[in-house]
């Protein structure tokens, strides 16, 4: 099918707000907000006119988190399973089929603002992964501390660059990315943000802006217009300006009267940050970013689409990352690739409430390369024992069972020989998982374009 010969008036726009290493306690309607000195009645207000999940659960890092949501798999098949390390081809193999890219076919206009970090090399840049605009990041916002620190050598490491990019030319550089920059980062997202969606309702084209901002990423530092505003530092302030930035930018849906015709998602990559000063908030979930706990996986998640889901809903069920792919694939008409597995589940009918399941029974929680935890309905067993970020991974000879109904920070084993058969079916999603990897192998950390699968086995 050509681009563009799928589109359709009636096809809905989809806005897709992703924070970075926001934690599950932080706003108001997840048990935050003034508990923590910031109410966030605007993002408290889209979850009210719309449906909050309760169990979405990321990957412990950035880059697979990104891998999950922009191909609807896990991010171990596609080689996205880590950070970037220097010096190896970074991201998704060109062979990958992003969300952009199925979006584009269907006549939608794809726009990102923010931070990618799923490949800074020829052919993986954004806009040459079906967006068709593009600014911000190849990497990460640790970056804009680097100048701060005495003996840094720009000779020997160039600092990070922000860029800009459009579809069928070269990205530019736009200059150094540091603490300044950081400050900025995001109002300039957003005020591109809003620019776009009026420039695709004026051409009554479909859109789907995706908004991987930098909040609440360390260093987590307010715009100048908001410096001091909260007299709690700039964390508190951080949190009033995307509060505030998050209520303009859904009020430009209804001042373009495109509200009732437009997907709005609101989540986070990771839990929480572990790094003072900049440590968050995970609400009654126990452990940080970059393990298999509870800290790191779950995350807010908040979907609005009047009309379609209905207002002031929550749900308990199991979700997962890769479930957003799927999700936004079947709201704009896409079909997902048959030509290998696709992990991520239609939400569609939890979300519009035509079910109560969101039909997945298990997630697979791996850190890096590594199986670390599985969970399964209310239950979570943990091969590999890592509670914070710091601490050295434990190879486990007997997992380490938690009912999560009854501890949610998972401080309590209950490993017993009355739970014993929770291990049947974890160990059986395990090797579903293993099995489809022996008809369709993973692709190995580092691989660079061209690639193409090898037969199967």
């Amino acid at each position: 099918m050509a681009e563009g010969s799928g589109a359709e008036p009636s096809r809905p726009n989809i806005l897709f707000v992703f924070v970075d290493n926001l934690g599950y306690g932080e706003l108001g309607c997840y048990g935050g907000g003034g508990v923590r000195g910031v109410p966030t009645p605007n993002i408290d207000c889209l979850a009210a006119e719309g449906m909050r999940l309760t169990n979405m659960n990321m990957e412990a890092q950035c880059t697979p988190s990104r891998s999950a949501v922009m191909t609807g798999r896990n991010p171990i098949r596609s080689g996205t399973v880590r950070i970037p390390l220097p010096g190896q081809p970074s991201g998704l193999t060109r062979w990958e089929v992003t969300l952009p890219e199925l979006l584009a076919v269907e006549g939608y206009r794809c726009a990102h603002f923010g931070k990618w970090h799923l490949g800074d090399g020829p052919g993986r840049q954004p806009h040459e992964r079906g967006f068709h605009e593009w600014w911000g990041l190849t990497e990460t916002h640790d970056s804009s501390l680097w100048s701060t620190e005495a003996g840094y050598d720009t000779d020997v490491v160039p600092p990070e660059q922000l860029f800009e990019g459009r579809r069928g030319q070269p990205a530019r550089s736009l200059g150094d990315y540091d603490v300044n920059q950081r400050a900025l980062f995001d109002a300039e997202a957003f005020g591109r943000g809003e620019d776009f969606m009026r420039e695709c309702v004026s051409d009554e084209q479909p859109f789907f802006l995706y908004l991987p901002l930098a909040f609440p990423h360390f260093p987590t530092l307010p715009h100048p217009d908001y410096a001091g505003v909260t007299g709690l530092g700039d964390f508190a302030d951080a949190f009033r300006e995307t509060d505030d930035r998050v209520g303009r930018l859904v009020g430009v849906l209804d001042e373009l009267d495109v509200a009732e015709n437009t997907l709005v998602i609101f989540t986070s990559d990771n839990g929480a940050e572990d790094v003072l000063p900049w440590r968050g908030w995970t609400g009654p979930w126990g452990g940080s970013y970059f393990t298999a706990m509870e800290g790191s996986l779950r995350v807010p998640f908040i979907a609005r689409w009047a009309g379609r889901i209905p207002a002031g809903r929550m749900s308990n069920e199991l979700a997962h990352a890769t479930d957003i792919f799927t999700t936004l694939a079947a709201v704009a008409g896409a079909d997902v690739p048959a030509d290998r597995p696709i992990d991520g589940i239609d939400l569609m009918p939890l979300l519009e409430g035509s079910s109560e399941r969101s039909g997945r029974a298990s997630v697979l929680c791996f850190v890096a390369d590594r199986l670390h935890a599985v969970k399964w309905r209310n239950w979570k067993l943990h091969f590999i024992w890592q509670e914070f970020m710091r601490d050295p991974p434990v190879e486990l000879s007997i997992p380490r069972a938690f009912n999560l109904y009854e501890d949610p920070r998972e401080r309590h084993d209950v490993f017993l020989p009355s739970n014993t058969w929770v291990q049947r079916p974890v160990m059986a999603a395990v090797a579903e998982f293993w099995d489809s990897v022996a008809a369709h192998p993973l692709i190995p950390v580092g691989t660079p374009d061209p690639y193409e699968p090898p037969h199967a086995r």
